[in-house]
């Protein structure tokens, strides 16, 4: 501890760069944890985008029969996007 440095209030008054913060952060994540998250992420996708899909051809009848405005095309384009969400974060997952 005697031998330790200490920086100057003008070093310690510049903020630190964000590259370099983000770089320092980035280290402790390994490739199996990138494919397991990235794959159950895609997964996850998968399975909400088939599932929510049969679950709507399942209750068609009674979605258009209920009157309500919000139709078959507009909750398929909301399970649609709910899968594209989880889909990006899955690749986005594996590529950081």
């Amino acid at each position: 501890m005697a031998g330790d440095k200490l920086p100057s209030v003008h070093a310690l008054d510049k903020p630190e760069k964000l590259q370099d913060l983000l770089k320092q952060d980035r280290g402790d994540d390994c490739l199996a944890c990138k494919v397991i998250g990235g794959g159950a992420f895609l997964g996850l996708a998968a399975y909400s985008y088939y599932s929510g899909q049969s679950q709507l051809e399942q209750q068609k009848a009674k979605i258009l029969a209920s009157g309500s405005r919000f139709g078959m095309r507009s909750r398929k384009l909301g399970i649609t996007g709910i899968s594209l969400g989880l889909a990006w974060l899955g690749i986005w997952r594996l590529s950081k």
